[in-house]
């Protein structure tokens, strides 16, 4: 069975991780900046991620969720009940 993808970065799914990690960021008391220290990047990486504009990688989201507080794992169980 072949399950089409969408490419978009404005899929639905695209919009529930970015919600998911905005949200998270929140949760944490950060500010995009704070989060981009931790990072070592740019404020506007932060922004890209969180508007939909850049995707992340594996490795990528990894970290982000580090410097959120939060692990990669508890965000795909969130990710998949927001999908449900």
């Amino acid at each position: 069975m072949r399950i089409p993808m969408q490419k978009t970065a404005y899929s639905r799914r695209q919009k529930v991780l970015t919600a998911l990690l905005r949200g998270a960021r929140s949760e944490a008391r950060l500010r995009q900046a704070d989060v981009a220290a931790r990072l070592g990047t740019p404020q506007s990486f932060v922004s890209k991620y969180e508007s939909g504009e850049r995707r992340l990688d594996v490795p990528e989201l990894d970290q982000v969720c580090s410097a959120l507080g939060i692990s990669l794992g508890e965000l795909i169980r969130r990710y998949e009940e927001a999908l449900r």
